[in-house]
């Protein structure tokens, strides 16, 4: 009979399987989330390099001289894949870099909102607003880009 350290033992890596398994299924991050824009903006597509500029304030204006500014939606997945697909950074990484701009007196926080909709709504009345949403969520009156 199997002592209680091999059962348990035992557990954990079948747990560990199940978990490695788990995480291999999940979609590629980023397919999941389209980034929209403001229709003034003029922009079909943005380099990867420029949305990563933007959302981390060091970029506040295109080529073209058009201002931009970002928009986030604050629901925490969604928040997570974007920052690690397009910024490099996790989510409290990011919201921990957001309050040193701010308490630095070098930036803000952008616009955050809870939902698709909101953002959407706020992109689609803000001249200059990129922001984010699920891929599946409506966009009628903003502009999607393709990050290139």
């Amino acid at each position: 009979m199997p002592s209680s350290f091999e059962i348990a033992h035992s557990l954990r890596r079948r747990a560990c399987l199940l978990l490695a398994a788990l995480l291999l299924s999940t979609p590629v991050l980023g397919q999941d989330v389209k980034v929209i824009a403001n229709p003034t903006l003029g922009l079909n597509e943005i380099s990867a390099a420029d949305l990563r500029s933007i959302f981390l304030g060091t970029k506040t204006a295109l080529e073209n001289g058009s201002k931009v500014m970002p928009v986030m939606e604050s629901n925490n997945t969604l928040l997570t894949t974007f920052a690690r697909t397009y910024l490099g950074k996790s989510a409290p990484a990011l919201q921990a870099y957001y309050r040193s701009l701010v308490f630095s007196g070098r930036g803000s926080m952008p616009p955050a909102f809870p939902t698709d909709v909101e953002v959407v709504a706020y992109v689609a009345k803000t001249p200059g607003a990129i922001g984010y949403i699920r891929e599946n969520a409506g966009s009628e009156r903003v502009k999607v880009l393709k990050v290139r």
